[in-house]
Protein backbone atom coordinates (compact mmCIF):
# COMPACT_ATOMS: atom_id res chain seq x y z
CA UNK A 1 0.00 0.00 0.00
CA UNK A 2 1.64 3.39 -1.11
CA UNK A 3 1.71 6.52 1.07
CA UNK A 4 3.03 8.97 -0.86
CA UNK A 5 1.06 10.82 -3.98
CA UNK A 6 2.50 10.02 -7.11
CA UNK A 7 2.80 13.13 -8.35
CA UNK A 8 4.08 15.68 -6.22
CA UNK A 9 5.53 12.38 -4.05
CA UNK A 10 4.26 14.34 -0.89
CA UNK A 11 2.54 12.59 1.87
CA UNK A 12 -0.93 11.22 1.48
CA UNK A 13 -1.17 11.43 5.22
CA UNK A 14 -3.38 8.63 7.23
CA UNK A 15 -6.82 8.03 8.04
CA UNK A 16 -8.35 5.82 11.23
CA UNK A 17 -11.97 5.57 9.42
CA UNK A 18 -11.72 3.63 6.32
CA UNK A 19 -9.88 0.69 8.26
CA UNK A 20 -8.99 -1.47 4.73
CA UNK A 21 -7.31 1.61 3.32
CA UNK A 22 -6.37 3.76 6.06
CA UNK A 23 -4.54 5.95 3.81
CA UNK A 24 -5.56 9.85 2.32
CA UNK A 25 -7.75 12.24 4.07
CA UNK A 26 -9.84 12.51 0.96
CA UNK A 27 -11.13 9.45 -0.72
CA UNK A 28 -12.77 9.17 -4.03
CA UNK A 29 -14.40 5.97 -4.96
CA UNK A 30 -16.75 4.69 -8.33
CA UNK A 31 -18.72 1.75 -6.82
CA UNK A 32 -20.40 0.80 -9.99
CA UNK A 33 -16.85 0.31 -11.55
CA UNK A 34 -14.60 -0.81 -8.39
CA UNK A 35 -12.91 2.57 -8.60
CA UNK A 36 -10.65 4.19 -5.37
CA UNK A 37 -8.53 6.88 -5.38
CA UNK A 38 -6.67 8.92 -3.29
CA UNK A 39 -6.69 13.09 -3.68
CA UNK A 40 -3.53 14.26 -2.48
CA UNK A 41 -4.27 17.59 -0.20
CA UNK A 42 -1.01 19.10 -1.35
CA UNK A 43 -1.37 18.73 -5.60
CA UNK A 44 -4.66 17.99 -5.63
CA UNK A 45 -4.49 15.08 -8.53
CA UNK A 46 -5.68 11.77 -8.17
CA UNK A 47 -3.76 8.71 -6.84
CA UNK A 48 -5.22 5.61 -7.98
CA UNK A 49 -5.27 2.63 -5.73
CA UNK A 50 -4.11 -0.63 -6.61
CA UNK A 51 -6.73 -2.93 -7.96
CA UNK A 52 -6.17 -5.28 -4.94
CA UNK A 53 -6.60 -3.17 -2.38
CA UNK A 54 -10.07 -1.42 -3.07
CA UNK A 55 -12.76 -3.88 -2.94
CA UNK A 56 -13.09 -3.65 1.43
CA UNK A 57 -12.23 0.05 1.46
CA UNK A 58 -14.89 0.56 -1.57
CA UNK A 59 -17.51 -1.18 0.04
CA UNK A 60 -16.48 0.93 3.45
CA UNK A 61 -16.74 3.98 1.57
CA UNK A 62 -20.07 3.44 0.30
CA UNK A 63 -21.80 2.43 3.48
CA UNK A 64 -20.12 5.62 5.58
CA UNK A 65 -21.00 8.10 2.84
CA UNK A 66 -25.10 6.50 3.19
CA UNK A 67 -24.51 6.93 6.54
CA UNK A 68 -22.84 10.38 6.72
CA UNK A 69 -24.66 13.34 8.08
CA UNK A 70 -23.06 16.51 5.72
CA UNK A 71 -23.27 15.33 2.34
CA UNK A 72 -24.49 17.04 -0.56
CA UNK A 73 -24.92 15.75 -4.31
CA UNK A 74 -24.87 16.68 -7.73
CA UNK A 75 -25.61 14.61 -10.52
CA UNK A 76 -22.66 12.40 -10.82
CA UNK A 77 -20.72 13.46 -7.69
CA UNK A 78 -21.29 13.11 -3.69
CA UNK A 79 -19.47 15.22 -0.89
CA UNK A 80 -19.62 13.60 2.23
CA UNK A 81 -17.43 14.44 5.84
CA UNK A 82 -17.94 11.52 8.30
CA UNK A 83 -15.59 10.80 11.10
CA UNK A 84 -12.16 11.61 11.68
CA UNK A 85 -12.67 14.77 9.41
CA UNK A 86 -12.16 12.14 6.73
CA UNK A 87 -13.85 13.58 3.44
CA UNK A 88 -15.57 10.87 0.92
CA UNK A 89 -16.36 11.64 -2.98
CA UNK A 90 -18.86 9.19 -4.50
CA UNK A 91 -18.92 9.35 -7.77
CA UNK A 92 -22.46 7.57 -9.49
CA UNK A 93 -25.76 8.55 -9.12
CA UNK A 94 -26.87 10.67 -6.83
CA UNK A 95 -28.37 10.27 -3.15
CA UNK A 96 -31.60 12.21 -2.10
CA UNK A 97 -30.14 14.74 0.43
CA UNK A 98 -32.31 14.28 3.64
CA UNK A 99 -32.68 15.85 7.08
CA UNK A 100 -31.95 13.75 10.11
CA UNK A 101 -34.04 14.54 13.34
CA UNK A 102 -30.83 12.94 15.68
CA UNK A 103 -28.87 15.40 13.86
CA UNK A 104 -30.13 17.94 15.88
CA UNK A 105 -31.83 16.23 18.46
CA UNK A 106 -28.68 15.76 20.61
CA UNK A 107 -27.47 19.54 19.63
CA UNK A 108 -30.36 21.00 20.64
CA UNK A 109 -31.49 18.62 23.45
CA UNK A 110 -28.34 19.27 25.35
CA UNK A 111 -28.75 23.09 25.23
CA UNK A 112 -31.77 22.55 26.96
CA UNK A 113 -30.04 20.79 29.75
CA UNK A 114 -27.25 23.20 30.25
CA UNK A 115 -30.24 26.15 30.41
CA UNK A 116 -32.15 24.37 33.03
CA UNK A 117 -28.58 23.90 35.25
CA UNK A 118 -27.80 27.04 34.88
CA UNK A 119 -31.03 28.54 35.58
CA UNK A 120 -31.17 26.13 38.22
CA UNK A 121 -27.77 27.39 39.65
CA UNK A 122 -28.76 31.02 39.30
CA UNK A 123 -31.70 30.41 41.73
CA UNK A 124 -30.29 28.85 44.12
CA UNK A 125 -27.19 31.55 44.31
CA UNK A 126 -29.51 33.71 44.80
CA UNK A 127 -32.03 32.32 47.61
CA UNK A 128 -28.72 31.44 49.39
CA UNK A 129 -27.48 35.12 49.05
CA UNK A 130 -31.23 36.01 50.21
CA UNK A 131 -31.16 33.30 53.05
CA UNK A 132 -28.29 34.84 54.25
CA UNK A 133 -29.81 37.75 54.34
CA UNK A 134 -32.60 36.49 56.42
CA UNK A 135 -29.76 34.77 58.74
CA UNK A 136 -28.54 38.32 59.66
CA UNK A 137 -31.39 39.63 60.60
CA UNK A 138 -32.57 41.22 57.80
CA UNK A 139 -36.36 41.88 56.95
CA UNK A 140 -37.91 40.11 54.58
CA UNK A 141 -38.23 43.21 51.69
CA UNK A 142 -33.89 43.34 51.93
CA UNK A 143 -33.81 39.73 51.12
CA UNK A 144 -36.01 40.39 47.97
CA UNK A 145 -33.83 43.43 47.10
CA UNK A 146 -30.95 41.48 47.29
CA UNK A 147 -32.10 38.96 45.16
CA UNK A 148 -33.06 41.68 42.57
CA UNK A 149 -29.98 43.08 42.20
CA UNK A 150 -28.32 39.58 41.45
CA UNK A 151 -30.77 39.27 38.92
CA UNK A 152 -30.24 42.93 37.31
CA UNK A 153 -26.60 41.91 37.27
CA UNK A 154 -27.36 38.20 35.83
CA UNK A 155 -29.22 40.14 32.99
CA UNK A 156 -27.03 43.01 32.15
CA UNK A 157 -23.50 40.69 31.96
CA UNK A 158 -25.87 38.18 29.58
CA UNK A 159 -26.80 41.76 27.49
CA UNK A 160 -23.38 42.52 27.27
CA UNK A 161 -21.81 39.42 26.17
CA UNK A 162 -20.38 39.00 22.74
CA UNK A 163 -22.65 36.64 20.71
CA UNK A 164 -20.97 37.18 17.08
CA UNK A 165 -18.78 39.50 14.84
CA UNK A 166 -20.39 39.27 11.10
CA UNK A 167 -18.93 40.68 7.87
CA UNK A 168 -21.45 42.97 6.11
CA UNK A 169 -20.95 42.93 2.16
CA UNK A 170 -19.61 46.94 2.94
CA UNK A 171 -16.30 45.32 4.09
CA UNK A 172 -17.49 46.29 8.00
CA UNK A 173 -17.94 43.98 10.32
CA UNK A 174 -20.89 43.55 12.42
CA UNK A 175 -20.29 43.59 16.44
CA UNK A 176 -23.53 41.97 18.16
CA UNK A 177 -24.06 42.12 21.81
CA UNK A 178 -26.67 40.46 23.85
CA UNK A 179 -28.96 43.04 23.90
CA UNK A 180 -29.43 43.51 20.34
CA UNK A 181 -30.97 40.05 19.64
CA UNK A 182 -34.62 41.04 20.49
CA UNK A 183 -34.01 43.46 17.69
CA UNK A 184 -33.27 41.06 15.21
CA UNK A 185 -36.18 40.23 12.81
CA UNK A 186 -37.33 38.74 9.33
CA UNK A 187 -38.93 40.70 6.77
CA UNK A 188 -40.20 39.74 3.14
CA UNK A 189 -38.61 42.21 0.64
CA UNK A 190 -40.51 42.28 -3.16
CA UNK A 191 -38.56 42.04 -5.90
CA UNK A 192 -35.73 40.35 -4.19
CA UNK A 193 -34.31 37.01 -5.58
CA UNK A 194 -34.21 35.53 -2.06
CA UNK A 195 -37.71 37.60 -1.41
CA UNK A 196 -36.61 38.12 2.16
CA UNK A 197 -34.02 40.33 4.40
CA UNK A 198 -32.41 40.19 8.12
CA UNK A 199 -32.66 43.75 9.68
CA UNK A 200 -29.96 43.20 12.51
CA UNK A 201 -29.00 45.70 15.45
CA UNK A 202 -25.59 45.95 16.14
CA UNK A 203 -23.31 47.95 18.15
CA UNK A 204 -22.97 50.68 15.53
CA UNK A 205 -26.41 51.09 14.46
CA UNK A 206 -28.72 48.81 12.20
CA UNK A 207 -27.93 46.86 9.02
CA UNK A 208 -30.52 45.07 6.77
CA UNK A 209 -28.67 41.88 5.74
CA UNK A 210 -29.98 39.50 2.22
CA UNK A 211 -28.61 37.03 0.66
CA UNK A 212 -25.51 34.74 1.65
CA UNK A 213 -24.98 37.73 4.21
CA UNK A 214 -28.67 37.03 5.90
CA UNK A 215 -27.63 33.38 6.03
CA UNK A 216 -24.55 33.62 7.47
CA UNK A 217 -26.29 35.83 10.36
CA UNK A 218 -28.33 33.72 11.40
CA UNK A 219 -26.06 30.67 11.43
CA UNK A 220 -24.52 32.97 13.89
CA UNK A 221 -26.84 34.11 16.13
CA UNK A 222 -29.32 31.86 16.20
CA UNK A 223 -27.41 29.54 18.80
CA UNK A 224 -27.99 32.58 21.18
CA UNK A 225 -31.75 32.85 20.14
CA UNK A 226 -32.18 29.09 20.72
CA UNK A 227 -30.18 28.86 23.69
CA UNK A 228 -32.75 26.92 25.88
CA UNK A 229 -32.48 24.32 23.29
CA UNK A 230 -36.07 22.11 22.60
CA UNK A 231 -37.26 18.71 23.90
CA UNK A 232 -37.53 15.89 21.15
CA UNK A 233 -40.98 16.65 20.13
CA UNK A 234 -39.75 20.36 19.19
CA UNK A 235 -37.15 19.31 17.48
CA UNK A 236 -39.37 16.81 15.64
CA UNK A 237 -41.78 19.68 14.55
CA UNK A 238 -38.89 21.50 13.13
CA UNK A 239 -37.37 19.32 11.26
CA UNK A 240 -41.11 18.19 9.36
CA UNK A 241 -41.21 21.92 8.90
CA UNK A 242 -38.23 21.59 6.58
CA UNK A 243 -39.13 18.91 4.97
CA UNK A 244 -41.64 20.35 3.29
CA UNK A 245 -39.03 22.46 1.36
CA UNK A 246 -36.04 21.00 -1.02
CA UNK A 247 -33.96 23.53 -0.62
CA UNK A 248 -33.11 25.44 2.99
CA UNK A 249 -33.60 29.05 1.85
CA UNK A 250 -37.35 28.66 0.62
CA UNK A 251 -38.08 27.82 4.09
CA UNK A 252 -36.49 31.23 5.35
CA UNK A 253 -38.32 32.61 2.85
CA UNK A 254 -41.74 31.25 4.43
CA UNK A 255 -40.69 31.78 7.68
CA UNK A 256 -39.90 35.47 6.92
CA UNK A 257 -43.72 35.37 5.02
CA UNK A 258 -45.33 33.55 8.52
CA UNK A 259 -43.63 35.92 10.70
CA UNK A 260 -44.52 39.11 9.00
CA UNK A 261 -48.22 38.70 9.47
CA UNK A 262 -50.27 41.09 11.27
CA UNK A 263 -51.01 39.95 14.18
CA UNK A 264 -47.71 37.59 14.69
CA UNK A 265 -44.49 39.00 16.41
CA UNK A 266 -43.41 40.90 13.38
CA UNK A 267 -40.78 39.09 12.43
CA UNK A 268 -38.79 39.11 15.63
CA UNK A 269 -37.34 35.99 15.30
CA UNK A 270 -36.78 35.77 19.67
CA UNK A 271 -40.51 35.79 19.65
CA UNK A 272 -41.22 33.22 16.94
CA UNK A 273 -42.61 29.38 18.19
CA UNK A 274 -39.92 27.07 19.02
CA UNK A 275 -40.00 24.95 17.05
CA UNK A 276 -39.97 27.42 14.32
CA UNK A 277 -36.96 28.97 15.59
CA UNK A 278 -35.32 25.35 15.39
CA UNK A 279 -36.03 25.09 12.14
CA UNK A 280 -34.78 28.63 10.84
CA UNK A 281 -31.24 27.44 12.63
CA UNK A 282 -31.51 24.23 11.01
CA UNK A 283 -32.05 25.41 7.37
CA UNK A 284 -29.21 28.27 7.94
CA UNK A 285 -26.69 25.45 9.29
CA UNK A 286 -27.87 23.26 6.13
CA UNK A 287 -27.69 25.87 3.20
CA UNK A 288 -24.11 27.08 4.94
CA UNK A 289 -22.70 24.02 4.84
CA UNK A 290 -23.80 22.97 1.49
CA UNK A 291 -22.37 26.38 0.23
CA UNK A 292 -19.06 25.30 1.72
CA UNK A 293 -19.46 21.83 0.49
CA UNK A 294 -20.53 22.62 -3.20
CA UNK A 295 -18.04 25.72 -3.52
CA UNK A 296 -15.02 22.33 -4.04
CA UNK A 297 -17.77 20.44 -6.34
CA UNK A 298 -16.89 21.58 -9.78
CA UNK A 299 -13.28 21.28 -9.01
CA UNK A 300 -13.90 17.89 -8.00
CA UNK A 301 -15.74 17.03 -10.85
CA UNK A 302 -13.09 17.92 -13.28
CA UNK A 303 -10.32 16.31 -11.55
CA UNK A 304 -12.86 13.12 -11.81
CA UNK A 305 -13.01 12.85 -15.45
CA UNK A 306 -9.66 13.46 -15.87
CA UNK A 307 -8.97 10.84 -13.32
CA UNK A 308 -11.24 8.31 -14.50
CA UNK A 309 -9.55 8.51 -18.27
CA UNK A 310 -6.50 7.21 -16.76
CA UNK A 311 -8.22 4.77 -14.50
CA UNK A 312 -10.23 3.29 -17.40
CA UNK A 313 -6.72 2.85 -19.50
CA UNK A 314 -4.94 1.45 -16.49
CA UNK A 315 -7.78 -1.06 -15.84
CA UNK A 316 -8.40 -2.24 -18.82
CA UNK A 317 -4.58 -3.35 -19.28
CA UNK A 318 -4.91 -6.67 -17.76
CA UNK A 319 -8.17 -7.51 -15.51
CA UNK A 320 -8.43 -11.53 -14.02
CA UNK A 321 -11.54 -13.32 -14.38
CA UNK A 322 -11.83 -13.15 -10.54
CA UNK A 323 -12.10 -9.44 -10.75
CA UNK A 324 -14.22 -8.91 -13.16
CA UNK A 325 -16.95 -10.94 -11.30
CA UNK A 326 -16.36 -8.80 -8.23
CA UNK A 327 -17.13 -5.76 -10.19
CA UNK A 328 -20.22 -7.55 -11.37
CA UNK A 329 -21.22 -7.94 -7.83
CA UNK A 330 -20.61 -4.54 -6.96
CA UNK A 331 -22.25 -3.05 -9.41
CA UNK A 332 -25.54 -5.11 -8.74
CA UNK A 333 -25.14 -4.19 -5.63
CA UNK A 334 -25.35 -0.71 -5.99
CA UNK A 335 -28.72 -0.72 -8.37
Amino acid sequence: MYSTCVFCHRSLENNATIEAFPVGRRLAFDAAKGRLWVVCHHCERWNLAPIEERWEAVEDCERRFRAAKRRVCSDNIGLARVADGVELVRIGAALRPEFAAWRYGDQFGRRRRRSIVSGSALGVALGAAAAGTLALGAVAAGSYWIYRAGEEVFLRLRNRRLIARIPDPGGDTLTLLGEHLPGARLSTVVGDNMGWSLRLPHLHGIAELRGDSAIHAIASIMPAINGSGGTRRTVDRAVARLENFADPTRYLLSAAALSSHPGRSHGVLRSLPADVRLAIEMAANEENERCLLEGDMWLIEMAWREAEEIAAIADDLAVPAEIERRLAELRKATK
